[in-house]
């Protein structure tokens, strides 16, 4: 299931940015961080692709959302100017940020790649 995050969730499960000024995660599983919008389109398309990988990965990585017209604050600290964006969060690296509704085999080779991790 993904979960949706508010400022306070994110501080306790991701990046408290507050504290600190270099990233620094603070999940013990990789993450993924859907920037969305509920009148966005390709937000609402991508969705099930998002519940579907939380139930294929679930126990490897948690996957988050965050409604950026409830969460500006958040969505102006990581700079997001369009929607639907990801954030993807390994465990140890920086975090890496993708644009747009990607297909589903395109977001299983990040996870692979960015996040090492395999089904």
């Amino acid at each position: 299931m993904t979960e949706n995050l508010n400022k306070e969730s994110f501080f306790k499960k991701i990046f408290n940015y507050e504290e600190n000024k270099e990233w620094k995660f603070e999940g013990e599983i990789p993450a993924i961080i859907d920037f969305y919008a509920d009148w966005c389109g390709p937000c609402k398309a991508l969705a099930p692709v998002l519940e579907q990988l939380s139930e294929e990965y679930e126990g490897k990585i948690n996957i988050y959302k965050i409604d950026t017209e409830a969460e500006q604050e958040l969505s102006a600290a990581f700079g997001i100017r369009s929607i639907p964006s990801m954030l993807f969060c390994p465990v140890g690296e920086e975090p890496q940020m993708a644009h747009g509704a990607l297909p589903q085999k395109q977001i299983e080779q990040i996870i692979a790649d960015v996040l090492k991790v395999e089904k």
